[in-house]
């Protein structure tokens, strides 16, 4: 069980892992679409199952060892303003690769994990390089919140960075340090 001045390895393996995989995936899917480089959709449907398995052994957990204590006393707003930030990151993760199988399979996209298909592309019987939407509506619905949670999940990580730096140079507490596994101070 977390404690104020220490963190379960496994707590820090899980966020760091789950950290550093949805910052890539973002970063992967906005050059995706930026550049339009649709041969890649596969790669990062079944990196995003990969990340979204790791995601439901993060949040299951989260739910069983609770969330951590505060490092430090804290104002009421602060503490508010943490938990907030903390549960938007928590359901953003898990919505957006649920969005993603949703707009994707709906779209008749379909997705699969390195080749194994999961949910089979609608291939277009008279043209087989095309696909059919399986349903247009949560195609479009699951693409645009996909996106937006993405969007949202990214504005609550510089909130969630900016608080650690703002718990360790100025708090000068053992938040961050905590999270990198150090002793307290």
């Amino acid at each position: 069980m977390s404690t104020t001045n220490s963190l379960s390895k496994t707590t820090i393996l899980l966020h760091w892992l789950v950290a550093f995989s949805i910052i890539g995936m973002v970063g992967f899917g906005w050059y995706m679409v930026e550049f339009k480089m649709y041969s890649l959709y596969h790669i990062h449907k079944s990196v995003g199952l990969v990340v979204f398995a790791l995601i439901i052994v993060r949040v299951i957990w989260r739910m069983k060892q609770g969330w951590p204590a505060p490092a430090a006393d804290y104002q009421k707003h602060e503490i508010a303003l943490s938990k907030v930030v903390h549960w938007v990151l928590l359901v953003s993760t898990i919505l957006i690769p649920i969005w993603g199988m949703i707009g994707s399979a709906s779209g008749g996209h379909g997705f699969g994990l390195f080749g194994l298909d999961i949910i089979p592309r609608n291939v277009n019987p008279d043209d087989v390089t095309q696909v059919i939407a399986r349903n247009e509506f949560w195609s479009e619905l699951g693409g645009k919140l996909h996106f937006f949670n993405a969007v949202v999940l990214m504005a609550a990580l510089v909130l969630h960075v900016v608080g650690a730096l703002k718990h360790h140079i100025f708090d000068k507490d053992n938040t961050l340090n905590r999270m990198l596994g150090k002793s307290a101070k």
